[in-house]
């Protein structure tokens, strides 16, 4: 299915924006384990702290920031527990619950087994499809896309993900739903 947004052209993302705490350490993880070019680096004034890109392909950046002041993060709240297969997905609203990097489907294993071999802790493959469990072992006709996930030294969730389908109209069929079928109560 090919859709156009007649509104703005959007070129994809030009860069997400994250907080570390140790600009050392996501260098090393991002360029050096993960392989990312590191694009740009930036003091900010008033020794507010540094913001530092990385080619994430196709002209996208991931960016950091290390802010002198920032607050520790709170797992559950500021970003998932830990591996969706192992612990809570869920995070807070206005959270950003993960990164999920595109990758080539015929490349997805081989990248699987080179983090392993870093030692990356990884979540087990997730075949993801419409199932009632909303992921099954095995590749089959509904999956439509496979990933896996780990996390960054400061537990930022990553996910290698690939497409193994084209969506069609049929793949919009949910009612979105609002505020108030969450399950915790409301501040007001």
């Amino acid at each position: 299915m090919t859709v156009t947004n007649p509104k703005f052209e959007f070129r994809g993302i030009n860069h997400l924006a994250l907080v570390c705490s140790d600009m050392q350490r996501t260098v090393d993880f991002y360029s050096g384990t993960l392989g990312m070019p590191l694009v740009k680096t930036l003091d900010l004034p008033g020794n507010l702290g540094q913001h530092f890109f990385f080619d994430c392909g196709n002209g996208d950046t991931l960016a950091f920031f290390w802010l002198a002041d920032a607050p520790d993060a709170v797992p559950g709240i500021s970003a998932p527990a830990g591996l969706p297969d192992r612990d809570e997905l869920v995070s807070a609203v206005g959270s950003m619950n993960h990164v999920a990097f595109a990758v080539p489907p015929e490349k997805f294993d081989e990248y699987r087994k080179r983090l392993k071999a870093d030692g990356v802790p990884l979540s087990i493959t997730l075949n993801h499809d419409d199932s009632p469990e909303g992921a099954s072992r095995e590749i089959h006709e509904g999956t439509f896309v496979r990933s896996f996930y780990f996390q960054d030294p400061d537990g930022v969730l990553l996910e290698f993900a690939c497409w193994t389908k084209e969506f069609t109209e049929s793949d919009v069929a949910h009612t979105p739903k609002t505020a108030a079928d969450r399950n915790v109560p409301s501040a007001s």
